[in-house]
């Protein structure tokens, strides 16, 4: 067993990485990054150099290059040698307007140091001289432009995303000289009453910690970084987007943190286990709330994640799918070309060939017409309102599917010759039912069991869509639209590590029923 599970695990990494790369390769490749620029309303408003300034800035943004501009080289030199006040430095404005003469800007020596630290890193360099008109006067958005800029393979960027995929917090994540004390330790929880491990230095206060919410238990000690949106969500984090709860402000009564041992409380949104360092400075505000530079925080909002609201609607239907298509299936095989069969069949042809969103607006309006139910989540009353009809929606067709194979399989295992011999034996067909064919037939749908939960967290595109459910069904559809690279990727990494993880659960689950399905290296039954 350990020894499959090793190899499988190994395989699928590989396989992983080879569809992560393929992906890559076709969105960074074979797509036209120009074509990003043509719905920019702020590149169109530039012009000249400017213009070309924003188009590596937005072509870094999705990932395609890393680029750093000459003036910005400046400010970091000379902010730190001057201080605040380095733009009033002559040196400063004497090296911040040597790139405007073309034929001498390469002698200066700040544009030298610039070019031979970043020609050492495999940079290469592109240089846009001033645009003048004829007479003389420098055009709008014409000045002279120095960038080294570095055009990220494929194999690169790959190699980032693998490196970077897993990170942990450590105690000194956190770059800040005035910070000394630095940790990671249990500790008394104010908001939950419970432990939470807490750190200082790192980038979230609260590493591990219970709350309310489903699960009760969350961390911040390691982050899976399937990347960043950039376009649709405008860099955020793909795994908060997913993760962070909708809705509207959650308000509580409970104490700030400088409130803490007193007897005062405070009506907030403020979500206290969230708070990451500020590196900014902290304001005054902050100052009354927060005892220590921990004071970026997002709010409690009432709703769920993304990622919740699609596995709730898909594990419901799911579950309905089961509890009703095994009875069913098996009443058609045991009655088989009966009234009860032929009705099951036409209603499973009819599922299968239907388009999905006949059928979805079909049980739409039968549901919103003759029962109430609300069309579009966001216009719920209740919460439960809003779940209803996506569930119906997703629930009718698998419940299609679970009939029409609980019945193939009913059907072949009766027809099977060791019936033959049960019956001869004088075994009751109740008890040739119960003890033999049922559980056999189940042996080969319990192998896609996993594949189908698992695949709940997947969502689903259309009848999210149709019914306004705020989930992850839609991203991959919507990034495709609006060109954003990095949901295309998390999309394809979550994926295939959802149906890779539910084909190994599947085989450990099939060798665990089937006695004739064994994992390990033992002789017969072998996999």
């Amino acid at each position: 067993m350990a020894k499959y599970l090793l190899k499988r695990i190994l395989f699928s990494l590989f396989a992983l990485i080879v569809v992560t790369g393929i992906v890559m390769v076709l969105v960074y490749t074979y797509t036209n990054r120009n074509d990003l620029l043509k719905s920019d309303d702020n590149w169109k408003k530039r012009s000249g150099n400017e213009q070309k300034l924003y188009e590596y800035t937005v072509f870094q943004r999705y990932g395609y290059l890393e680029f750093v501009d000459y003036t910005t080289f400046l400010k970091t030199k000379y902010l730190e040698t001057e201080g605040e006040s380095y733009t009033q430095n002559e040196d400063y404005k004497k090296a911040k307007n040597a790139i405007s003469d073309s034929a001498t800007f390469q002698d200066y020596p700040d544009v030298a140091e610039f070019i031979d630290k970043y020609y050492g890193e495999g940079y290469d360099f592109v240089y846009m001289p001033v645009l003048k008109y004829a007479s003389g006067k420098e055009k709008a958005g014409g000045g002279a432009i120095l960038l080294a800029v570095n055009e990220k393979s494929v194999w690169n960027r790959l190699w980032d995303y693998i490196t970077g995929f897993i990170t942990f917090e450590s105690k000194y994540d956190v770059e800040d000289e005035n910070l000394t004390d630095r940790y990671i330790r249990w500790e008394d929880d104010p908001y939950s009453k419970l432990p939470a491990l807490v750190g200082s230095g790192t980038k979230h206060k609260y590493l591990i910690y219970f709350d309310s919410r489903f699960p009760f238990i969350h961390q911040n000690l390691i982050k899976i970084n399937l990347g960043i949106s950039s376009v649709t969500y405008k860099n955020q984090e793909i795994t908060d987007v997913i993760n962070t709860p909708t809705g509207d402000m959650k308000v509580v009564t409970v104490q700030y943190p400088t409130q803490l041992g007193t007897d005062q409380y405070t009506e907030t949104s403020i979500d206290f286990h969230s708070v990451t360092y500020n590196n900014a400075g902290v304001s005054d505000s902050d100052r009354a709330i927060f005892t220590d530079n921990y004071t970026v925080y997002s709010y409690q909002k009432k709703g769920l994640t993304m990622l919740e609201n699609s596995f709730i609607i898909g594990f419901i239907a799911t579950v309905i799918a089961y509890l009703m298509g095994l009875p069913f299936g098996i009443f058609m095989s045991r009655h088989k070309d009966g009234l009860a069969d032929k009705t099951g069949n036409f209603y499973i042809i009819f599922m299968m060939s239907v388009p999905s969103l006949a059928y979805i607006f079909l049980f739409a309006t039968i549901g919103t017409t003759l029962f109430g139910f609300p069309y579009k989540f966001a216009t719920s009353t209740t919460k439960i309102g809003g779940y209803i009809l996506p569930v119906i929606c997703l629930a009718l067709p698998g419940l299609g599917n679970v009939m029409r194979w609980i019945r193939r399989y009913m059907i072949d295992q009766m027809n099977a010759d060791y019936v033959k011999f049960a019956k001869a034996e004088g075994l009751s067909e109740q008890e040739i039912f119960s003890g033999h064919i049922f559980p056999n037939a189940m042996v080969y749908l319990m192998q896609g069991l996993p594949g189908s939960i698992l695949g709940c967290l997947t969502g689903a595109i259309i009848t999210e869509r149709v019914f306004a459910v705020p989930g992850v069904g839609g991203l991959l559809t919507t990034a495709i639209d609006s060109k954003d690279n990095g949901i295309i990727i998390a999309c394809t990494v979550f994926y295939t590590f959802l149906t890779i993880l539910s084909i190994i659960l599947g085989d450990l689950l099939l060798s665990r029923y089937d006695p004739r399905v064994s994992l390990t290296d033992g002789k017969g039954g072998g996999r």
